[in-house]
């Protein structure tokens, strides 16, 4: 993802969003966020979700839009559609949803 207005970046996990990967996956969100003012996170090749996971994506959620900065999340994989669907948050955090900083 690339944009000449902003400094964007693309990052896309895979596998496990869950307990067992979430320190590792924090660093490596933030991280990500903090190198341009939008990210986009391909969520396409997530096998499995579970609530620290979903934790993550709400504090990435937060973190962008203090820091005033764009995140969209895209591709949910059928795992995340699912855990999304189930606790309620398909519309805050499906598809769609593009968070950008007040």
């Amino acid at each position: 993802m690339t944009d000449s207005a902003t400094k964007a970046a693309r990052i896309s996990l895979e596998g496990e969003m869950t307990i067992f990967q979430a320190a590792t996956l924090k660093d490596q969100l933030l991280d990500a966020l903090s190198a341009g003012d939008a990210l986009e996170v391909d969520l396409s090749h997530v096998i499995e979700l579970d609530t620290a996971g979903v934790q993550l994506m709400l504090m990435l959620q937060r973190e962008a839009h203090e820091t005033n900065r764009e995140l969209r999340w895209t591709g949910h994989s059928h795992a995340v559609l699912h855990v999304l669907r189930l606790l309620g948050l398909d519309s805050e955090l499906g598809e769609a949803v593009s968070i950008v900083g007040a």
